[in-house]
């Protein structure tokens, strides 16, 4: 039976029952043969940029049976997916950055019946603090530990309405609300990082930026404090 990996099955937790998912940045296709495989989805999308991760992909649904019910995409992002093809959006693999670059072009994902799951590699603040001011919600939120990485993931529905979030939310989002110990080291990981940065703009930045630094630095790690 086909296995995920630790980040990849957080990502595939969150998926809807009965939905159709289309994994965009697809590899291998192990997340959609999965997700036909255990019955979650009846048929998914497998798209990618290149040729090369297509041909795995066909590879892996042809292996294990489900070529008849993954559909097969090239595309950069969305360029290539019609709104009516899939449910469930799912970008694992991705910088924050790209992501936000990806999903900002493609104005059809703000509907209300879609769901976006993202794994961001990095820069998760990017594609959170888009999705926030953009009339997306972040509904879940987890953290796992991957072969000594730690990797969050979070899903996001359109509702179109703006809402007021504190300065911070954009680096710690819900992972305040899990009661797990990776989603703890998670963020201290990423308040490791911030003092990082704050260090080097106390030393060669502006004292704006490194005040909003501070802020940030200490909204988290109250947080941090009360998990």
């Amino acid at each position: 039976m086909l296995k995920l990996s630790e980040r990849i099955m957080m990502a595939a937790e969150m998926v809807r029952n009965g939905s159709v998912a289309a994994d965009i940045g697809t590899d291998h296709a192990y997340l959609p043969a999965w997700l036909v495989l255990n019955g979650k989805c009846p048929k998914a999308l497998a798209c990618d940029l290149r040729k090369g991760p297509l041909d795995n992909a066909k590879k892996t649904v042809e292996q294990y049976g489900v070529a008849d019910k993954i559909t097969l995409r090239l595309s950069d992002g969305f360029d290539k997916i019609e709104s009516t093809d899939a449910d469930d959006f799912i970008m694992c693999g991705m910088g924050g950055t790209l992501m936000t670059e990806l999903v900002s072009r493609t104005d059809w994902l703000k509907a209300p019946q879609k769901l976006l799951i993202i794994q961001p590699q990095s820069h998760a603040e990017d594609i959170r603090s888009y999705l926030i001011n953009n009339g997306f919600e972040i509904i879940k939120e987890n953290a796992c530990s991957d072969n000594g990485k730690l990797y969050c993931a979070f899903c996001a529905e359109w509702t179109g309405s703006a809402k007021e979030y504190s300065e911070g939310y954009i680096y710690y989002g819900r992972l305040p609300e899990c009661d797990s110990p990776e989603a703890k080291q998670y963020l201290i990981k990423i308040v490791n990082r911030l003092k990082k940065k704050l260090d080097a703009e106390e030393k060669h930045g502006t004292e704006d930026k490194a005040a909003y630094l501070r802020r940030i630095i200490s909204e988290t790690e109250e947080k941090i404090n009360d998990m």
